[in-house]
């Protein structure tokens, strides 16, 4: 392999807003986030289920053209 082609891939931590700290390798650095797996609706079952009906009806009614 060539010699000083590569980044440096050093450690780095990932903090989140809710206070989870990942331990893992960038060639950024550490850096935060607004949200991980940790606090996430989706992956703590915490996730509410919107109501999609209609929506399309009332899209439709709003943007609806002017039939000439």
């Amino acid at each position: 392999m060539k010699e000083n082609i590569h980044p440096n891939y050093q450690e780095a931590q990932i903090t989140c807003a809710c206070g989870n700290v990942i331990e893992t390798r960038s060639v950024k650095g550490s850096y935060s986030v607004e949200i991980c797996s940790s606090c996430h609706p989706f992956f703590t079952g915490k996730a509410k289920l919107m109501d999609t009906a209609g929506r399309v009806d009332r899209f439709n009614k709003k943007y609806k053209r002017q039939e000439a």
